[in-house]
């Protein structure tokens, strides 16, 4: 079971920190040198204050921010956890995967959701209604663009007919799509759609704040793991997607070793084949030590 871990960039409580290249150098350098397998990102272009103010939380560029840790690293893998799909067109985020994966030798994995801010919604010019529907066209029209051959495709307001995005990924058909959310039909979309399904869990975390499907403890992943294997043999899909779950600790939770090691234990019994540890610290040494330590006192005694 592979451990990858949310990075802190998000932070500008002291900017000083983490808002630099030599900052993401080291968390980037700390992380691969604790085994840990992913560095995820999150993806909030424009929050509204009012969701900020409520607990939410700043992001930076996905793309921007793996492109720094890939110069920094060498195997550690780039991963979107998540990247609000709907925002952009597919085409654009194309060609950022394909470059991305490109120079970074094939490390790219790809996490998308749907998204739950209407006001973020509304300042990029989007549908919020429609976004269950524009996520589905837009994995596909992902799919046609990343092929690295010149692709055909016809979606809502754009139009491809005959065109190309070269190099392609190096990863093929294309980088890992990990589709989000807690929902039937986002697990329906993943078994349609993705390599692998990717939940999330809602305990310690505001409600206000995430509004998607409550989702708490292995509970509720086996039964969202039973209803993506009920749809699998419903639309005939042979071989099912991964599973690969987000945080299983909330910020600031102080679990022990044991505590980390009994919780990976529980999936790892469910077959999920990943899971995020979220680490803490004020200044960047501080979240490198605790981050190196989660590598020597959890990662070493489950590989």
């Amino acid at each position: 079971m592979k451990i990858n871990i949310p990075l802190p960039f998000d932070r500008s409580s002291d900017p000083s920190q983490f808002f630099s290249l030599e900052g993401v150098a080291k968390v980037g350098k700390a992380i691969e040198k604790a085994g840990f397998d992913a560095a995820c990102v999150t993806d909030h272009p424009v929050p509204t204050g009012r969701w900020i103010d409520s607990g939410g939380h700043y992001a930076q560029d996905p793309f921007v921010m793996l492109s720094l840790v890939a110069s920094a690293t060498r195997t550690v893998k780039l991963q979107t956890g998540i990247l609000v799909l709907p925002y952009r067109n597919p085409f654009i985020v194309a060609r950022a995967v394909a470059t991305l994966d490109v120079y970074s030798g094939g490390r790219v994995s790809l996490g998308f959701g749907a998204g739950y801010l209407k006001g973020e919604y509304r300042a990029l010019g989007v549908d919020f209604e429609q976004r269950n529907e524009l996520m589905d066209e837009y994995l596909r029209a992902l799919k046609a663009a990343l092929s690295g051959e010149e692709f055909v495709f016809e979606g809502t307001g754009y139009q491809a007919f005959g065109n190309r995005i070269l190099p392609g990924p190096l990863q093929k058909p294309h980088p890992p799509f990990l589709v989000g959310g807690n929902a039937p039909r986002a697990i329906r979309r993943a078994v349609e759609l993705g390599d692998a399904w990717y939940p999330f869990f809602t305990s310690g975390l505001s409600t206000s704040t995430t509004r998607t499907a409550d989702f708490v403890g292995e509970e509720d992943l086996k039964k969202g793991i039973d209803y993506m294997m009920a749809h699998c043999e419903k639309i005939g899909r042979a071989e099912p997607p991964l599973v690969m779950v987000g945080a299983i600790n909330s910020p600031g939770s102080g679990w022990t070793q044991q505590q980390f090691l009994d919780e990976i234990g529980k999936y790892k019994k469910l077959g999920v084949v990943s899971a995020s540890i979220s680490v803490e610290g004020e200044t960047v040494d501080e979240w490198c030590d605790n981050a190196e330590r989660i590598g020597a006192d959890v990662i070493a005694k489950i590989s």
